[in-house]
């Protein structure tokens, strides 16, 4: 068996967590690879669903280990990282992994992955439409929002090292091309 893995990507806020849930719903052979976090866990998530949570102090353990196939930390004090058991476990089951990461992630995995993986950044239509977003969601406060905004920014100016660019401007037309590309990579009628 081939190998493969998928990667989507894009600033907070762009909709690539609703386009994975989409894929993730309509495709059994995907699966969705859990990253560790050090960020505590916000009500609706679950351990081992939506991430691992660990203290700094474990994930800074791990780091030591080599566990990991990227790591950030991604907001201060706020570590995210890929561990290599995961997409491990996932070719074991016979699926192909698909990884929901920031950018900086997206292009160290992709670098290591060069010849078995698909990144897709997802891009906002406006950095405009993306405070909306930002702001609809309630759980922002006003230096948050700045911070995610201006890192927004910075994350657009990557687009082009990814495999193909998505702009989500309506979710499903998103989440329809995205679904496209997908399938082209994994040969899939």
């Amino acid at each position: 068996m081939h190998k493969k893995l998928i990667i989507i990507t894009a600033p907070s806020g762009a909709g690539k967590t609703s386009i994975t849930h989409y894929l993730l719903n309509k495709y059994p052979l995907l699966c969705f690879s859990v990253s560790a976090t050090t960020r505590k866990a916000r009500d609706f998530e679950r351990e081992g669903v939506d991430y691992y949570f660990i203290n700094e102090e474990m994930f800074q353990e791990k780091i030591k280990e080599d566990a990991f196939i990227e790591w950030e930390m991604v907001y201060q004090g706020k570590y995210y990282g890929t561990l290599k058991s995961e997409i491990e476990r996932i070719w074991n089951e016979g699926k192909t992994p698909l990884l929901d990461i920031d950018v900086k992630g997206a292009i160290h995995v992709q670098q290591q992955y060069k010849n078995n993986s698909l990144s897709i950044f997802i891009e906002p239509p406006s950095i405009n439409e993306l405070k909306k977003r930002l702001e609809s969601r309630g759980t922002e406060t006003a230096d948050s929002l700045t911070t995610r905004l201006n890192k927004a920014n910075y994350e657009l100016s990557f687009k082009d090292y990814f495999t193909t660019s998505i702009i989500n401007e309506k979710l499903q037309t998103a989440c329809e091309q995205t679904e496209l590309v997908i399938k082209k990579f994994l040969n899939w009628q």
